[in-house]
């Protein structure tokens, strides 16, 4: 059973000894001449501005989560076309109509965040919160209940 398992653990420690290295060695091999240009940071060849610590806004990591998400839905796709290939033809029907419904969910999912908004980066009307109207509900109300009402909007 471990001589199974021998040709992974050959390629694992052939690929940390390759990885170590080439670290090692470009450390010994390589120029060793820092001045100030060398040491300095580089930015896309712009002299960087303010900190590297910015906060990044939330759509960043929300369009990040939602391909990857999508990106590990198709990777479904491969097992699913070798199955396919190799099952009986009345078999292929029923794994034909799931994979049908598979895709029909990722496509409700992809609608809905069209629908939303989710992929832009620009601040869109929708994002927005929608402005609630208290004409009705402020003329009920008595006159230093209705000036707090206009103040909150």
């Amino acid at each position: 059973m471990l001589n199974s398992y021998t040709p992974i653990l050959v390629l694992a420690v052939l690929a940390a000894v390759l990885a170590v290295g080439m670290v090692v060695l470009s450390y010994l091999l390589g120029p060793k001449r820092p001045d100030e240009r060398k040491v300095s940071p580089y930015e896309c060849g712009v002299t960087p501005v303010g900190s590297a610590r910015e906060r990044f806004p939330v759509k960043f990591f929300l369009v990040a989560m939602l391909f990857i998400i999508f990106d590990v839905e198709t990777i479904f796709l491969y097992p699913w076309a070798v199955i396919f290939k190799g099952a009986p033809n009345p078999v292929q029907g029923f794994l034909l109509l799931e994979m049908g419904v598979f895709i029909a969910i990722l496509f409700v999912g992809y609608f809905y965040m069209l629908g939303t908004r989710a992929l832009e980066w620009e601040e869109s009307e929708r994002v927005q919160p929608r402005r609630v109207q208290l004409r009705s509900t402020a003329e009920r109300l008595e006159p230093v209940a209705r000036e707090e009402v206009a103040l909150s909007r």
